[in-house]
């Protein structure tokens, strides 16, 4: 018997029973769906992941302090931490970069215009912020050198504390209080959202040398640096900024370059660190999608198995009209294998419309995965085989005589 003769037999043998073959590609559509939309959500998470690290601005080195068994940055015997000191160094000595700007947060109850905000973080920085993070001023100014050289007691808003302090009046001018003390308004930035867990519009940046003398203690070290930016000037330097930044503070702090009480991180670092994150979520996804195929497959074998059994006379009857038993094993075969393909065609239609849905109207943001859609394909194809095979043997097993018999 040709092919195409058996074929048409296989697709007449499903359709005699279109619930029970519509159930059947349940478990594989499901399957198949599953695969693409979570192998979506995993790179959409990835992708994510990377553009709020490099949301951070452009070709960032990050330096932090340690944390050793001395304490936070603890040297062989030179200042631990990074300190004030040690960025203008590194603005100073270090070639092949744009900028510096050091960070130092404390949390303070911000007070202006007649509102009250509680526990708002107050970011003492450097005039290098802006250009090495990308963030620009929307009114007014962003601190200067001199402010941190005199201690000048101004303040640049976040968009949203200056909305909720001022409202549609101009922040800038105005006078607020940080706890205590009174500071002068010169400025307020763009509006930047959420990075990561950062809300930008929610801080106030002030001077990193007034947040050294009005809000640290001097027994928790009253310079002390908790990260600073260092941006180079291109990706190919930055392999020579890293090198420079670890002499520098090494020779500064007085420690072995090979284990510094220091740490340099680069934003490909960071999302490299956090793929190997989503990996093991993305291969817990694809356990579950694996599952699914698996039911749908055994869902197939039940059903073929059934089949087999309610069709044994009209197999007895092929064979003794001249079907050959590998004739009837492709039969049963093609069926199994065409619900399995028929599931995979619906189940990625499902998977496709799914995840542009959920990143349309969802909160979770998913990209789809080209490769996911063969990928589905040849699954399900797989499943069919695998699962239908038995079934098919079985039934080109049968003796035509006792399957004659059957009523």
């Amino acid at each position: 018997m040709s092919f195409g003769r058996t074929l048409k037999v296989a697709w007449e043998g499903l359709t005699l029973n279109k619930v029970r073959s519509v159930l059947t590609m349940l478990g594989v559509i499901i399957g198949v769906a599953a695969v693409i939309v979570m192998l979506a959500v995993s790179s959409g998470a990835e992708a994510e992941i990377a553009d709020q690290i490099n949301a951070l601005g452009p070709n960032l080195v990050m330096v932090m302090p340690s944390f050793s068994r001395g304490g936070l940055g603890g040297g062989q015997g030179g200042p631990p931490g990074l300190s004030y000191d040690d960025i203008e160094a590194i603005a100073h000595d270090v070639t092949g970069i744009n900028g510096v700007a050091a960070e130092q947060t404390t949390i303070q109850t911000v007070s202006g215009g007649g509102t009250t905000l509680e526990s708002i973080s107050i970011v003492g920085t450097t005039a290098g912020l802006p250009e090495v993070r990308e963030y620009a001023v929307a009114e007014g100014r962003f601190l200067s050198e001199e402010d941190n050289a005199r201690t000048n007691r101004v303040a640049v808003l976040g968009y949203s504390v200056a909305q909720e302090l001022f409202a549609d009046q101009s922040p800038v001018g105005q006078k607020i209080k940080i706890g205590s003390t009174q500071f002068t308004v010169i400025g307020v930035m763009k509006e930047k959202g959420v990075v990561g867990t950062t809300d930008y519009d929610g801080r106030v940046y002030i001077p990193i040398t007034v947040l050294f003398k009005k809000y640290t203690s001097s027994r928790l070290g009253g310079d002390k640096v908790r990260l600073a930016y260092v941006s180079a000037e291109s990706k190919d330097t930055m392999d020579s900024v890293m090198s420079q930044l670890t002499t520098l503070l090494s020779q500064r702090h007085d420690v072995d370059p090979a284990a510094p009480d220091f740490n340099l991180m680069t934003q490909d670092s960071i999302i490299d660190t956090a793929a190997s994150t989503t990996e093991t979520f993305r291969d817990l996804l694809a356990w579950v999608a694996a599952v699914s195929l698996l039911v749908g497959g055994i869902g197939i074998m039940n059903i073929m198995l059934v089949s087999v059994t309610e069709r044994t006379r009209e197999i007895g009857l092929r064979q003794a009209l001249g079907a050959r038993p590998r004739d009837v094993q492709l039969q049963f075969l093609l069926e199994a294998v065409t619900l399995s393909l028929a599931g995979g065609l619906v189940g990625v239609l499902l998977g496709v419309g799914g995840s542009r849905l959920f990143n349309a109207v969802g909160s979770m943001r998913t990209e789809l995965v080209p490769a996911s859609i063969p990928l589905a394909f040849v699954a399900a194809a797989a499943v069919g085989i695998f699962f239908g095979y038995y079934p098919a043997t079985k039934a080109a097993q049968l003796d035509p005589i006792e399957a004659l018999r059957r009523e």
